[in-house]
């Protein structure tokens, strides 16, 4: 089978389309046909094996795979890696049949962006109705789906931040009620924090999902009102913040609670309650999904590109059979 392996640790370069022997499905492991693989952010970090799991090389990268299992029915599958192939090893806890109307795109945006965003408000953040609600990189994967579920879920107002008057504008389309630049924010004599607090009218914030690390993190600490809560679940600016002591945040009462999408496989029902949901939201017309770019298998290299640039919003999708 064709596949796209990283022999050594770096950038898109090291992306490599290469000729496998099919994985060898052992246990109650699935061998599925890989017809939709998507891309995402975290990608770029195994590649470079800066990602919360370690990699040893050689390795196939991605995360869920849209294809055939050996009854013939098209599934979705969140996978432990190898989705980069024509063909790949799925278990059966992490893989759900889709509907015709189900588009490839939006199952593999939902398997993983919409269950990371469902995790973060519900189960991390605990989002009650009528909290405040920040979301970083909002034109991002996570950030496209959590925007419209934090409006589902009875925010009060949701504020979005991203890097591009387009992308700010996609934010408010997808139901933000205010869009800011975090870079023009943060600056010699401004504050994130200051900018998020004026967006929320003059008052703290309840919750914010943070995935940019460094200075984004810590305005966003600061802009928290007590009780309130940040989520983060990425660095990807590759900027530590600053580190937090146990005394600031006794004294206002703020909480930081760390995601990694892994640890909700061990939930009761795993991912099926948000799968679910999120199926059932976007078949009532109530979740959209927005398409990044479909690329042929070959061109892996350029989807890494483009999604590192931050070029791209909503899913990249590799296709297998798509012609270069």
């Amino acid at each position: 089978m064709r596949a796209i392996q990283v022999k050594e640790f770096g950038g898109p370069e090291a992306l490599e389309l290469v000729d496998l022997p099919a994985p060898e499905p052992h246990g109650s492991l699935l061998l599925l046909d890989v017809t939709a693989a998507g891309v995402n952010y975290a990608d770029t970090h195994q590649a470079a094996d800066d990602y919360l799991a370690p990699q040893t090389v050689p390795f196939v990268p991605g995360a869920e795979v849209v294809g055939l299992d050996p009854d013939g029915r098209r599934v979705v599958a969140l996978l432990a890696g190898g989705g980069y192939a024509e063909q790949a090893l799925a278990h059966p806890a992490t893989t759900f049949g889709l509907r015709d109307e189900v588009d490839d795109t939006t199952a593999l945006s939902l398997v993983l962006q919409g269950t990371t965003a469902w995790h973060l408000l519900r189960t991390s953040a605990r989002m009650a109705p009528g909290e405040t609600v920040v979301v970083h990189a909002a034109a991002g994967g996570v950030g496209c789906l959590a925007v419209q579920l934090a409006r589902e879920m009875g925010a009060r107002r949701i504020i979005a931040t991203a890097s591009t008057p387009e992308k700010r504008d996609l934010a408010r389309d997808l139901g933000a009620d205010v869009a800011l630049d975090p870079g023009a924010a943060i600056g010699d004599s401004t504050d994130l924090r200051d900018a998020l607090v004026d967006a929320n009218e003059g008052r703290p914030v309840d919750i914010v999902l943070e995935m940019t690390g460094g200075r984004v993190f810590d305005g966003s600490l600061r802009a928290l009102a007590p009780f309130g809560r940040v989520v983060t679940y990425g660095i990807a600016s590759r900027v530590a913040p600053t580190p937090i002591a146990a005394g600031p945040l006794i004294a206002t009462s703020r909480a930081v609670v760390g995601f990694w999408l892994t640890h909700a496989l061990r939930l009761p029902g795993g991912l099926r309650p948000a799968m679910e949901e999120l199926l059932d939201l976007h078949a009532a017309g109530r979740l959209k999904v927005l398409e990044g770019g479909r690329y042929p298998l070959e061109h892996a290299k350029k989807a890494h590109e483009d999604i590192a640039s931050r070029r791209t919003h909503g899913k990249l999708v590799l296709d297998p059979a798509l012609t270069p």
